[in-house]
């Protein structure tokens, strides 16, 4: 869109080289000062190289006008001298345009997939329980904030396999309504492992599996199940951020279009035992890159204008009893393992 070549250093931020390790990139301002393992602690830092513009200088995004659009791009011929600004990374973006801006609080997309970010401030918080640190923006020169981030393969996906898989419902909407005709999955777990496990666990050899079918189990107690599945995939995620955190999470912000479903984010709450709020925009990564170009063209001052723009879209708090949660997520657990032990022996 414009003449220099610039790199975004919140997607860039992690990557895996051909050891299989997992590194973030440390930043001080626009500078990359350290490279470091985050799955493996006792790996050396190591160097790389990023794309330099045409003086030969590296250059990084951040909040600030770094560009405007050059003339004779086929289709943007109206744009042309509008200033790029606001760049960032799909997921970090969403935890802006969340307003997860303090340390501590974190946000999850439920599309296909699922995918938890937590803001840890100022500086990287290393995983030790299958997360990947990454940077969530930088607002100015010496400001840099990171997160821990995890990500689950098959989160709204499973409602898709229910429906085009499966047969069992007609429409994506139709999940909570059939799920609504039983009180409970009466012990039936399901586990959406079609392509292995994601964050925390990565675990390629895991497999799809449903436990604890009965003669009594129906297609509503399968499709009850599936949608808890996405519940329980979010809170091992979100247990794992508490263990690296060092911290009892209190509050989930929700978006994406799985969200949007009453039953699924009762659930969330209920199995993780905490208040998850949804957001009236379920869009929050469009709305975070637009904050990012506020912040950028002085349109916000600060930060603290973007959370005046934030307006709840539900609330949820939990609604079962402690041992209750306890047994299900014990359920969970077994159901984990299962799937993890079925290739043993292949």
């Amino acid at each position: 869109l414009f003449s220099e070549r610039l790199a975004e250093h919140s997607n860039l931020s992690s990557y895996m080289k051909d050891d299989g390790v997992i590194r973030i990139i440390q930043m001080r301002g626009n500078k990359i000062i350290k490279v470091s393992p985050v799955l493996s602690p006792d790996t050396p830092p190591i160097e790389i190289a990023f794309p330099q513009n045409c003086n030969g200088r590296t250059q990084y995004f951040k909040v600030e006008v770094y560009g405007h659009i050059v003339s004779g791009i086929p289709g943007l011929q109206l744009l042309e001298g509008v200033p790029v600004c606001g760049a960032a990374g799909d997921q970090q973006a969403a935890l802006l345009g969340q307003g997860c801006i303090m340390p501590g609080q974190s946000k999850n997309t439920y599309g296909t997939g699922g995918f938890m970010l937590m803001n840890t401030g100022s500086e990287p918080v290393l995983s030790k329980n299958g997360l990947v640190s990454t940077v969530a923006w930088s607002l100015r020169e010496g400001e840099a904030v990171y997160a821990l981030e995890g990500s689950v393969f098959v989160g709204g996906a499973i409602i898709k396999w229910l429906r085009d898989g499966l047969k069992l419902i007609h429409e994506a909407r139709d999940s909570e309504y059939f799920a609504r005709k039983v009180e409970d999955t009466d012990g039936v777990y399901l586990v959406p492992a079609f392509s292995g496990l994601g964050a925390p666990f990565w675990d390629m050899y895991a497999r799809g599996t449903i436990v604890g079918l009965t003669a009594g189990s129906g297609k509503n107690h399968i499709i009850r199940a599936a949608l808890e599945s996405i519940a329980y995939q979010t809170d091992d995620v979100l247990k794992a951020m508490s263990a690296d955190m060092q911290t009892e999470l209190s509050c989930l912000k929700v978006d994406g279009g799985a969200s949007a479903n009453d039953l699924l984010m009762q659930m969330q709450s209920d199995i993780s035992g905490i208040k998850v709020i949804r957001a009236s925009n379920s869009e929050a990564t469009a709305a975070g890159a637009a904050y990012l170009a506020g912040l950028s063209t002085g349109f916000f001052k600060d930060r603290s204008e973007i959370l005046k723009l934030l307006c709840d879209g539900g609330r949820f708090t939990p609604a079962i009893a402690p041992e209750k949660r306890t047994s299900k997520l014990a359920g969970w657990h077994r159901a984990v393992s299962a799937c993890r032990h079925f290739t043993e022996g292949e």
